[in-house]
């Protein structure tokens, strides 16, 4: 790892970092501020829900979720913080390389007496870094939300740990993918497109799987392979479905860096 590149790569990360974060803070206080009004009203909620379609139910997750619980209405708002964690993993990964060259500056830096392996290790370390602290952000947000708006209703903090804990391994894989997809492709002239691409993409398959049943979309979508309603209601991961996650994301990182090794780097002419 080079220090100087680590350093230049997460201030450039910081800013964004900082709205990620409290963009997702509002996001779970706000949701999760309603949560005394449907907890009170469990009876009419539950209600209410049976008379949408099942396979609407089922695009949302709302059929193994219980909004009357802390947990269980904690899940639901946790699909869209999954989402919002996609794009920004998402986009970190596709513009991890792809920015200097786009700019024409990559030739300058892989001008200096730097490996092209430490360089890239250095550029995932600080977007690491960077998804890291957006990640203890949604932890301590979770937790102050929860203790602020759950009254009397009581819930296991060690299921919560483990919703919580599977952020990681969910980071990991779009900041994987997306990083092995901007290096398949001749050049990503805006990283956002892919980004929203790649995270609403991988959210409408895993609706698509919980209207059809389709197994072979839970294969493909990281919402399946760590879905909150399936955590909170079993308290404990599909092991094969993480596996996969976890093996796809390694994958995906020994081609990005075979990718980049060999990379032809387009030069300021």
């Amino acid at each position: 790892m080079n220090a100087n590149i680590y350093r230049h790569e997460f201030r450039i990360r910081l800013k964004s970092v900082i709205i990620w974060s409290l963009a997702l803070t509002f996001l779970i206080a706000f949701y999760f501020a309603m949560f005394p009004v449907f907890a009170d009203q469990a009876a009419l909620m539950n209600e209410l829900l049976a008379k949408y379609p099942p396979e609407l139910r089922a695009a949302f997750g709302m059929d193994n979720m219980d909004l009357s619980t802390v947990l269980g209405f904690y899940s639901f708002i946790f699909m869209f913080v999954q989402l919002c964690l996609a794009i920004q993993a998402g986009n970190y990964g596709f513009g991890l390389v792809s920015i200097e060259e786009s700019e024409l500056t990559a030739d300058f830096l892989l001008s200096k007496p730097v490996s092209r392996a430490q360089v890239l290790t250095s550029k995932l370390l600080a977007a690491l870094t960077s998804l890291t602290l957006t990640n203890l952000v949604v932890w301590v947000s979770s937790f102050v939300a929860i203790a602020l708006f759950r009254g009397e209703h009581e819930y296991e903090p060690g299921t919560l740990i483990l919703l919580l804990l599977s952020i990681v391994i969910f980071q990991l894989f779009f900041l994987s993918v997306g990083l092995v997809i901007s290096l398949l492709v001749k050049r990503v002239r805006s990283v956002t497109p892919y980004a929203l691409g790649l995270g609403f993409g991988s959210y409408v398959l895993s609706a698509f799987s919980g209207v059809f049943g389709a197994v072979a979309l839970e294969l493909i979508t990281p919402f399946k392979h760590l879905d909150a309603a399936s955590i909170v209601k079993h308290a404990a991961y599909d092991t094969p479905l993480v596996l996969l996650n976890v093996a796809v994301t390694l994958v995906a990182l020994a081609v990005s860096y075979w990718l980049y090794i060999r990379r032809d780097i387009p030069a300021v002419s």
